[in-house]
């Protein structure tokens, strides 16, 4: 077939990928550092309606629907994407844990986006875990180009082994342009008999039985990490160190080592289970490992297990656990160049640090932005109140906990502002007050309500709608228009439930409402609601062209 260069984000080449390997559907949440990907299929299927017909793109309200929703798709018969961002694994873990043990029909390839060094996220958790937790492979490109080709291969692979694949990406790659050799145009929309299998009914009889199978798999998925053309052992004759690098840590081991690298037996690893053959190799003539992967130390504490279990005593394994490597945030050329062969890094300052070189540039809530004026009216309204706490949540509105408001008192996970602000009302704590985003409202703040509702909580619920996703780039809400009508169908009493628009003008109008619902002794819902600044500046352009 016919090849063509693009220069690609690393997101892109995933999205062009699966439109070529023959994806049914796109299922996701918007998270960075995964959101591009799902947005590169928006586009690419409305601007080739003919050939892309019958592809879903559209967002789904968390990412618990999105994993259902492709499990669905495959079970039909068609190859189905899922996209998110790491925190996304733990929202969907129920269904993607379930998902290995009633096995697949159509391909399913999840994507989880880490992200080292928490550019925009809450933890740097690594998604390989999940794998390993769930007994899947998982695949971990190491640049764009075999991002790309990575996705008809986990297609297929899913499709062999009736198993869902894991695909791991970073920050850095995500969000990084390359050349990317892609085919000249996509595969047919691949499809199959929608399954008949009683797997898909995990009564405890049933997945028992599964279980069983699952197990019985894992042989076959370490044989064919241990074949795969993404892990490859390349052994240098007298070699004293080998390095291990997963992922886009083989970009940095090429990078830093430049000319030396020759001089290091090198494993690269992009296909888990470990390749445990190479590895032992590996380690039978080295006398150490270092291990480079960008994230927790997965490779790491599973190195040393096959040694281990084989015997091998005099080779030393070290990385980040050890400290020869950082032990938190992304790795970079200048951290492994370090680490592996002593030099120092050669930025103008006097070290690596960033902070040396760039001033910091906090974030802000954007001039105009309606959350600036809701948190002016809760400012002023809450210091009437000396032990008042505003519990926050995931989105723009989080920003609302730096200067000049400095109102949250939490920030812990997507929905937890409501649940939160209930257990400390519960415990006696008033006003207790929860501020909640649109988006965040629908992908896990309902539940939280209704649980406020059935206890009648005292509570006072700030749901601050600017009509988008707006923290990812303005993606569709799923809730949009809707938010009232949910709130009522939730419990909420008809005069405790409010919608203002938040503008300076109507700050008494505001306050006054805020101040009666403070002090109502029961669940009441505030809705200030006004178009993000950054959408409405957009709608604006595209009505004037």
């Amino acid at each position: 077939m016919d090849k063509q260069a693009k220069l690609l984000l690393g997101d892109e080449a995933i999205a062009l990928g699966a439109l070529h390997a023959g994806l049914g559907g796109v299922y996701a949440y918007p998270g960075t550092p995964s959101t591009e990907i799902t947005e590169y299929i928006q586009e690419y299927t409305a601007a080739n309606k003919a050939e892309c017909e019958g592809i879903h793109s559209r967002w789904c309200t968390n990412e618990k629907t999105a994993m259902e929703a492709a499990l669905g798709m495959s079970y039909a018969g068609r190859r189905a994407l899922v996209c998110m961002k790491h925190v996304g694994m733990n929202v969907c873990a129920d269904a993607f844990v379930n998902s290995a043990v009633t096995g697949v029909n159509g391909g399913v390839v999840v994507l989880a986006a880490d992200d080292p060094s928490m550019h925009s996220s809450q933890n740097e958790q690594d998604s390989r875990f999940y794998g390993k937790f769930a007994l899947v492979p998982v695949f971990e490109p190491s640049n764009q180009q075999e991002a790309y080709d990575m996705m008809a291969v986990a297609f297929e692979y899913s499709e062999r082994i009736k198993e869902p694949v894991l695909m791991r990406m970073v920050t850095r790659l995500a969000h990084s342009r390359a050349n990317v050799e892609v085919a000249a145009s996509k595969m047919p929309v691949a499809s199959m008999p929608a399954s008949k299998e009683r797997t898909w009914v995990l009564l405890p009889a049933i997945a028992r039985r599964q279980y069983v199978s699952l197990l019985e798999k894992q042989p076959e998925m370490l044989r064919s990490s241990e074949e795969s053309q993404f892990n490859t052992l390349t052994v240098a004759d007298g070699a004293k160190t080998g390095i291990i690098a997963c992922g886009i840590g083989y970009n940095y081991v090429r990078e830093a080592l430049g000319e030396k690298v020759g001089d290091f037996t090198i494993l690269k690893v992009s296909q888990y289970p470990l390749p445990e053959r190479q590895i032992v190799a590996m380690a039978k003539n080295v006398k150490e490992i270092i291990v480079v992967e960008d994230g927790q130390p997965v490779v790491e504490e599973g190195v040393k297990a096959v040694l281990q279990d084989n015997g091998i005593g005099d080779c030393k394994v070290t990385g980040r656990l050890t400290g020869k490597l950082p032990r938190t945030g992304e790795l970079n050329p200048d951290s492994v160049e370090k680490a592996l062969i002593g030099s120092v890094c050669q930025l103008p300052a006097a070290n690596c640090k960033l902070d040396n070189v760039v001033a910091a540039r906090p974030p802000q809530l954007c001039p105009g932005c309606g959350h600036r004026d809701v948190y002016a009216a809760l400012k002023a309204v809450a210091a009437e109140y000396p032990d008042y706490r505003i519990f926050g949540d995931i989105g723009c509105y989080t920003l609302g906990a730096l200067p000049p408001y400095q109102a949250l008192a939490s920030t812990v996970d997507m929905g937890a502002s409501i649940t939160m602000a209930k257990g400390a009302a519960d415990a006696g704590l008033f006003p207790s007050i929860a501020v909640i985003g649109d988006s965040t409202f629908t992908h896990s703040g309902m539940t939280g309500l209704l649980d406020a509702v059935n206890d009648k909580s005292n509570i006072t619920v700030i749901i601050s709608d600017n009509l988008t996703t707006g923290m990812t780039g303005g993606q569709d809400s799923a809730g949009t228009s809707k938010y009232e009508a949910i709130c009522l169908g939730l419990g909420v009493e008809p005069e405790h439930l409010h919608v203002v628009v938040p503008l300076e003008k109507n700050m008494e109008e505001i306050t006054g409402i805020l101040r009666k619902e403070i002090n109502y002794n029961g669940v009441s819902v505030i809705i200030p609601r006004r178009e993000c600044i950054q959408t409405l500046r957009r709608h604006a352009k595209a009505k004037k062209q």
